[in-house]
């Protein structure tokens, strides 16, 4: 069993930046890949960034340049930095990490962009 906590989200003007963090209860490096989705109502989900226990990245084309997927090994934490935010931007987000063949999902995120 995997317990995902996320947490970093809040209220941001147009430009601005923001940090999400998702805690696992296991090693990162136990953990197939971790990615980042976001979620708004009446769209369908959204694979955001992606990164692999070996260490791969993916983005989604209407973030690259401007997210950033990482890893605090140490902290078993993997982050979703946020900069030059937009208003399309605004959504739930949630962290998901594949292990041992299935998936688990953290509680949710609102990240909201508006001036």
């Amino acid at each position: 069993q995997v317990q995902l906590v996320e947490s970093g989200g809040g209220l941001v003007q147009p430009g601005g930046s923001l940090r999400l963090s998702c805690a696992a209860s296991r090693s990162i490096f136990s953990l197939h890949a971790v990615n980042w989705y976001r979620q708004v109502p009446g769209k369908q989900r959204e694979l955001v960034a992606t990164i692999t226990s070996g260490g791969w990245l993916n983005y989604a084309d209407s973030v690259k340049g401007r997210f950033t997927i990482s890893r605090d090994n140490a902290n078993n934490t993997v982050y979703l930095q946020m900069n030059n935010l937009k208003a399309e931007d605004t959504a739930v987000y949630f962290c998901n990490a594949v292990w041992s063949g299935y998936d688990y999902w953290g509680q949710g995120n609102q990240v909201t962009v508006s001036s």
